[in-house]
């Protein structure tokens, strides 16, 4: 029996003794966990006695075999665990009549080679694929042409060869492997061994088709078995074998080692950018990323089917999108769209995934509450790279959310000019989702739909009966094939659909305005390569809109969308027939459609002369211009909404009609403005204005024309500087610096600090009212506890401005 040392530790005393550990027990530089066939509770650990501190306190010069060899007394095979202060490893030490003496993991050396020591150097974190080293002491010569050591290695509850989730191999290697095996491990002893004196130097290599997840490794020498070790396999993208491999040096070092990176919202014509933590590398984050796959509903029904699968990027990664959201109960986030956030924290609070992720991981896997797309999307992409495949976070700007599968979003208008009534497609100023790569044997043998794979983990619809969302193939949706999984139809109507714009008139009648092919699925976004600039991935997802080629995609699209509708085709994997092929509309309403295309068409601009900025009036024109040869007498209807970024309605503003002529050959020129103290309640929960326009032609009443457009408002500046030479264990100060920019107190101020490598978790602190003009200045100190570039984060709440954040870089040596 082994007890590693921290079942240890929890049998003792349960997770508290984890902290007194070292105190009880530290009068020297090692730590011991034990055990032996006489020691199965706490109660039989008394063979410590009752002064085993005091016993340690006076043998702090002995080894840790000649403390254990008295600590055990009358055990007959009393063995223990070591982890070496000073060396920072982990091994095994035998005493008695055990064969084995000892083994050295080499963790240090073994995650350096696995690009995996940012996680631990002390726990053994490798990649299937490639191989890994550990030295096995045995307490009798090894004679290789005579002896076989017989190891096993196994993952989950219900190990099995022929699921892949258990391998027997041997040293040397006489151990067939069954026709039925999947994922066979293999070993070999090095050159460097010295089998005579009883150390054998092995190399293991993990199959680049392994399971990943955490593994027990054991050995079995003649008629003794012992545990050597647990250990963590994880996807290779460096290894061309597995499905992961990324061939581009600078792609693996930015979508799978780097721990920091941008995430962008705002809208189309004003991308904002905020700097997101992913911290993928913090403490327990390989714990806490096996429990996610762990929390899965597929585990619960069949987990050794589940951890069998676990070899496939294709089905972790369907398997993470339903677990970063709750809505399919057990998941990390709780999404809520509206401006009630009792019980948790505001979505745009966050600024990283580990305070998340380890929220959730400590409450028993309580759902964190809030979330909304960028949020889902910033964990998501941590737990990927944790895993070993490639992610990087994408954003779509006029993201169109087509509920029916018909490739159309309709939007209703009054004759008023505001929105007349909610229609279940929207489109969204943005949405974000992650893209993982890997390879997509399951579609095609020539690797045609290989590469970056759509995967949304917020919950907009089902999939397979879960909430879940991909992989589905970026090629795919380029070339319109819907028919394909994973939900290559949802997300080519994201960024493709038509959108019809309806006025609702006071007798219930409609009027077609117009149907917008261009508008849906703009500056499609990502953060760069090794750099925080933006980089414009639009052409990857569709053709160039206005051309044929886009039109003709388009259209296949749509029969491959009706086939399905009719039982023509299939799911493509996605669980869900198309419901129709016509455009959503009650049909009970009476329609009528206007002509787009009318004569003299009327050309309509907005312009602003300054971007606006949250705390300060919003000024912009409205431009009128014609090709008439006569004065046109107008109604023009001016209407301000507050937006949710989901693209509804949360409050009108305002609303201006005026009579207007536009002389011919000149245009006219109508000034808008929306004053703070007017916009201000609506826009703390919000994130945009909705500005527009419906103009009606006086002197022939049929022809009505349409605009909008969507302002999203700076936030006030705020400054962050860090003061000295960043070195890892000493003190350093971070200044922060804001200013009221509005004639009203702040109240309920406070302001959040963090950054994986800066601070173990989040700083928060309460601060004073800030007067009108005031300028408030706080200095934090901090103690960096990992070396390398740093993202400092900073984010100011207040009564009147939700959540304002700013980031600096910080080098640690």
């Amino acid at each position: 029996m082994t007890i590693w040392l921290e079942e240890f530790t929890q049998r003792l005393c349960g997770n508290i003794m984890v902290y007194l550990f070292p105190v009880l027990f530290g009068y020297c530089s090692w730590e011991l966990a034990c055990g032996g066939s006489n020691m199965h509770s706490f109660k039989d650990l008394n063979a410590f006695g009752s002064d085993r501190a005091g016993a340690l306190k006076s043998t702090c010069s002995e080894t840790p075999v000649s403390v254990l060899q008295r600590a055990c007394k009358t055990s007959l095979n009393c063995f223990c665990i070591i982890r070496d202060n000073s060396a920072k490893t982990m091994g095994l030490v035998s005493t008695s009549n055990s064969v084995f003496k000892g083994v050295d993991l080499h963790s240090r050396t073994n995650n350096t080679e696995h690009h995996t020591s940012e996680i631990s150097v002390d726990q053994l974190i490798v990649r299937r694929g490639q191989p890994f080293i550990l030295t096995l002491k045995l307490a009798q010569p090894f004679n290789p042409d005579l002896d076989q050591l017989i190891m096993t290695a196994e993952t989950g509850n219900y190990p099995s060869e022929t699921r892949g989730t258990m391998s027997r191999f041997g040293v040397p290697n006489k151990v067939p492997a069954s026709a039925s095996s999947k994922a066979v491990w293999k070993a070999e002893l090095q050159k460097g061994s010295s089998p005579e004196t009883g150390s054998l130097t092995l190399t293991i290599k993990p199959p680049a088709d392994a399971p990943i997840g955490e593994y027990k490794l054991s050995a079995k020498h003649k008629e003794e078995e012992q545990v050597l070790a647990n250990l963590s396999v994880l996807f290779n993208p460096w290894c061309s074998d597995d499905w992961v491999f990324q061939p581009d040096d600078e792609q693996r070092q930015e979508y799978v080692m780097n721990e920091h990176g941008v995430i962008y919202r705002g809208v189309d014509n004003y991308i904002s950018q905020m700097h997101w933590d992913f911290a993928q590398f913090e403490e327990d984050m390989v714990k806490i990323c096996v429990k996610i796959l762990d929390m899965n509903l597929k585990h619960k029904r069949d987990p050794a089917e589940d951890v069998s699968a676990r070899c496939n990027p294709i089905y972790v990664s369907r398997v993470v999108t339903s677990m970063i959201n709750n809505a399919n109960f057990g998941g990390i986030l709780q999404g809520s769209w509206g401006s009630d956030f009792r019980g948790g924290v505001p979505p745009s609070h966050w600024s990283g995934s580990y305070a998340i992720l380890k929220q959730w991981y400590s409450s028993f896997y309580s759902s964190v509450k809030y979330g909304q797309c960028w949020v889902f999307a910033g964990v998501m992409c941590s737990v990927m790279r944790l895993l070993g495949i490639p992610c990087r976070v994408v954003t779509n700007y006029q993201s169109a959310h087509d509920t029916n599968r018909n490739l159309t979003v309709d939007t209703y208008f009054a004759d008023y000019g505001v929105r007349a009534k909610e229609s279940k497609d929207s489109v969204w100023n943005f949405h974000v989702w992650v893209e993982g790569w890997m390879r997509r044997p399951d579609l095609a043998k020539n690797n045609k739909y290989d590469g970056w794979q759509v995967l949304d983990p917020t919950p907009q619809e089902k999939s397979d009966g879960m909430f879940c969302c991909g992989p589905a193939p970026v090629t795919a949706i380029l070339n319109g094939d819907t028919h394909l999984k994973y939900d290559v139809s949802f997300v080519f109507a994201e960024v493709n659909a038509d959108c019809v714009c309806w006025l609702v008139k006071k007798d219930g009648t409609m009027d077609k305005i117009s149907t917008d092919n261009i508008t849906v699925g703009q500056n499609i976004s990502t953060k760069s390569i090794s750099s925080n600039k933006r980089m414009n991935i639009t052409d990857s997802y569709k053709q160039r809109e206005g051309t044929e080629q886009e039109r003709s995609v388009f259209r296949y699209a749509l029969d491959r969308l009706k086939s399905e509708a009719t039982g023509e085709g299939d799911t493509g994997g996605s669980g869900e027939k198309v419901l129709s092929g016509t455009s959503e509309m009650n049909t009970t309403d009476p329609v009528r459609t206007a002509e787009t295309n009318k004569p003299s068409q009327l050309i309509i601009q907005f312009k602003e002369d300054s971007r606006p900025v949250n705390g300060g009036d919003v000024n912009l024109k409205l431009i009128l211009s014609s090709e008439s040869t006569v004065t046109r007498l107008l109604s023009v209807n001016i209407s301000i909404q507050a937006m949710r970024y989901t693209g509804q309605p949360a409050g009108n503003i305002q609303t201006e009609v005026t009579e207007q002529k536009l002389l011919p050959g000149q245009d006219l020129s109508i000034p808008i403005l929306v004053p703070f103290l007017t916009y201000h309640k609506y826009m703390i929960v919000s994130q945009s204005l909705n500005v527009s326009v419906i103009i009606t032609d006086l002197q022939n009443k049929e022809n009505i024309y349409l605009a909008e457009t969507r302002i999203k408002l700076m936030d006030p500046p705020i400054s962050i500087t860090v003061l000295g030479e960043a070195v890892v264990g000493r003190e350093l100060t971070a200044e922060v610096m804001f200013m009221n920019p509005v004639k009203e107190t702040l109240r309920n101020c406070t302001l959040t600090l963090s950054g994986s490598g800066l601070f173990t978790g989040e700083i928060i602190t309460n601060l004073p009212d800030l007067q009108p003009s005031n300028r408030i200045r706080v200095q934090f100190p901090m103690f960096p506890y990992r070396s390398g570039e740093r993202s400092l984060m900073v984010d100011f709440d207040c009564s009147s401005f939700r959540d304002i954040k700013a980031s600096c870089t910080v080098y640690v040596k």
